[in-house]
């Protein structure tokens, strides 16, 4: 299916991480122009992706992050808010979480979006852009370790279902896609912290969480659905939050 998103310009941020490198090979299969926002940029690669350096944890690399977009495109169609997790991502117990521990949280899993959506609005409003915000399944199961991402998420989910209105006014679409336990870094963090051999805490997730299909969740699957949401096959999907969970939350 043509999901109609050629020469258009898209702005990951977290762009090089699991889901981050899904979504860009995805949105580039499709004929998207691609900026790639990581702490460590690197020059224009071969597949024609231009990775760039920003902080998305700090309000001015959030513009910057923008700015750079601008200066290679001169427009900014998508914005997929994908960065997350953090320096310091624990599973330690709500009395051991240090004050910092809830700043490194918001900052990189909630506010990074905020002001990465900011500082696109008034390009998105000039081409009907499309906002889509990476959560996560701990969103909707906050309770429990790691507790600050958690809720955190639960921020971004929230933030997404109350600015939809303004920014529709404005002609522009925001939609939250909501992952399951995913293949990726953040994940194996989670298992080699647990101090249990990883590969054995990653098979036994699917279980644990509920998940129907009896396996985590591939990169390349989220990817497919974070395009579809900013296409404009999904025109009529706003302010909605797609979950990709494998039945964990079967509708709860």
């Amino acid at each position: 299916m043509d999901l109609n998103l050629t020469d258009r310009v898209a702005l990951i941020t977290g762009g090089g991480g699991g889901i981050g490198t899904a979504v860009v090979a995805r949105l580039v299969s499709e004929g998207v122009r691609v900026v790639a926002a990581t702490r460590r940029g690197a020059p224009i690669t071969d597949d024609g992706v231009l990775h760039i350096a920003a902080d998305v944890s700090h309000p001015q690399g959030c513009a910057d992050a923008v700015a750079a977009t601008i200066a290679a495109h001169g427009r900014l169609d998508i914005v997929v808010n994908n960065a997350g997790g953090g320096d310091r991502l624990t599973l330690d117990p709500f009395p051991a979480l240090e004050p910092e521990d809830w700043d490194d949280a918001f900052a990189v899993n909630f506010f990074a979006a905020v002001h990465t959506t900011r500082a696109a609005l008034p390009w998105l409003s000039d081409r009907a852009g499309v906002v889509v915000n990476v959560s996560s399944l701990g969103a909707h199961r906050v309770d429990g370790p790691p507790l600050a991402y958690n809720v955190a998420k639960a921020a971004l989910t929230a933030f997404g279902q109350g600015v939809a209105p303004e920014l529709a006014a404005r002609g522009i679409r925001i939609v939250t896609v909501t992952p399951g336990p995913t293949r990726s870094a953040m994940w194996d963090r989670f298992a080699a912290a647990s101090g249990a051999p990883v590969e054995a805490v990653l098979a036994g997730i699917p279980e644990r969480m509920g998940m129907l299909t009896g396996r985590m969740i591939e990169p390349d699957e989220v990817a497919d659905l974070v395009a579809f949401a900013a296409s404009p096959r999904a025109a009529s999907v706003v302010g909605a939050d797609l979950v990709i969970d494998g039945g964990a939350l079967r509708g709860a």
